[in-house]
Order: C-alpha cells, then sequence, then structure tokens
C-alpha cells in the first residue's frame, strides 16, 4: 500500500511540476517554430517555451506570462 502512495505523490509532483514550468518561464529570445498564435521561443540560456502572439520566425522576442512581447530596441546615442 505505502509504494502504492508514494508512486501516486510522485507522479502528481511530476504532473505539477511539468504544468509550472511551461506557465512560468518568462525570457527573452528568437522566435524558432510558428504554428498560427502559438510560438516557441528559443531563450538566450538555451532552453525553449511556448508562448501565445503573433511574431515571425526569426524575431528577437520577450515572453512575459506566456504571451509575446516585441523586444526593446536600443535607442542610439546621440552626440556632437
Amino acid at each position: 500500500m505505502s509504494k502504492k502512495m508514494i508512486s501516486l505523490a510522485m507522479a502528481l509532483a511530476f504532473v505539477a511540476s511539468s504544468a509550472v514550468a511551461s506557465f512560468a518561464a518568462d525570457c527573452a529570445g528568437t522566435v524558432k517554430v510558428v504554428a498560427g498564435t502559438a510560438v516557441t521561443v528559443t531563450c538566450a540560456d538555451g532552453t525553449e517555451t511556448k508562448a501565445e502572439g503573433a511574431a515571425k520566425v526569426g524575431d528577437k522576442v520577450m515572453v512575459k506570462g506566456g504571451k509575446i512581447e516585441a523586444a526593446k530596441k536600443k535607442k542610439a546615442v546621440e552626440g556632437c
């Protein structure tokens, strides 16, 4: 009986951690795959995350809360 309970607890822990990890990924990276509004982004640290939004393959984007935001461009420095 205790082996079944331990196995069940481990399975539930795995499912819960997988669900949280897929939604909690906030990163900056490049769009790898686009399927409708579902986008796969390769983050700077090498991980991949899925998000919702409009983007093209190769775009640099920010992923926050599972949604795509355009990456901020640096302003040019003006001088004399």
